[in-house]
């Protein structure tokens, strides 16, 4: 080590790492041929495979990186290489590539990681960067149970209409904000108000519920809408055995701030 940083040479020739060839005349071809020249960092020889192309050495960036001591990632979003030179060489676990997901369209979880990008409805792509309060938010009792089963005939219900995935995007002074529709938490609260109404013989006629669920809050109803996080089943009982035989809207957004998962919001409103 040489005034804290690392030289590296290759004796009798320049090297070329991650350069862009040039191109060949009309009817020349290139050819490759495994190098044998010596390479040295700090003076001491190491072994990096290098091939000669066109009188030029060629190395692996990701061999340099490992011989010198600094980080080498790619994205395959945006097709580029980075070198971290003040992060160490990780053999063999190179970061992981964002990525753009297609949010599950037949209600089933979609559980957010790190990277992934989300395609918005302005069209710009908006990264996840932080997923920790995913399952351990601190006001919640702990990670979601899965949906609710039946304690009474759901099939006296109508077919359940799963609304669509929908995203919306907001960036002012205060930040970069994301709601995602959850729609397997839109379920959660659909399937909570079946039971909840099983419970209620009055809400019933004929064998068939009184009550109209509705998986979508139209815009005229917003203001009335109530909401909170995060998910406890007593606040939909509590509403059902309080007013039963009414139409209930129905809505979960998952929030992001700043490219951080916050939580998921749940709305409710009875009419």
């Amino acid at each position: 080590m040489k005034n804290s940083r690392k030289e590296i040479a290759l004796v009798a020739s320049g090297i070329l790492l991650g350069a862009t060839l040039a191109v060949p005349a009309a009817g020349a071809a290139l050819t490759a041929q495994q190098s044998s020249q010596k390479i040295t960092v700090d003076g001491k020889s190491v072994q990096i495979e290098a091939y000669s192309i066109n009188g030029n050495n060629y190395c692996k960036l990701r061999d340099i990186g490992k011989a010198v001591g600094f980080a080498v990632e790619y994205d395959a979003v945006s097709n580029t290489v980075c070198i971290k030179t003040n992060e160490p060489y990780a053999e063999g676990t190179p970061a992981q590539a964002s990525r753009v997901v297609s949010l599950p369209v037949d209600g089933s979880q979609y559980a957010p990681q790190a990277g992934d990008r989300i395609l918005c409805d302005d069209g710009t792509e908006y990264e996840i960067k932080d997923v920790v309060r995913w399952d351990t938010n601190v006001f919640a009792e702990g990670p979601l149970p899965p949906l609710p089963t039946p304690t009474c005939d759901w099939s006296a219900f109508p077919t359940l209409t799963l609304p669509e995935p929908i995203v919306k995007h907001y960036r002012d002074q205060h930040g970069d904000d994301l709601f995602i529709r959850n729609v397997y938490e839109v379920r959660r609260m659909v399937y909570t108000i079946y039971n909840a109404i099983g419970e209620e013989p009055d809400a019933w006629r004929d064998g068939k519920p009184l009550c109209k669920i509705y998986t979508e809050i139209p815009l005229e109803y917003e203001p009335y809408t109530g909401a909170f996080w995060p998910w406890r089943a007593s606040e939909i009982t509590d509403a059902v055995h309080a007013i039963p035989n009414v139409r209930y809207y129905v809505d979960a957004y998952d929030y992001y701030h700043n490219h951080v998962y916050m939580y998921t919001r749940y709305l409710l409103m009875q009419i």
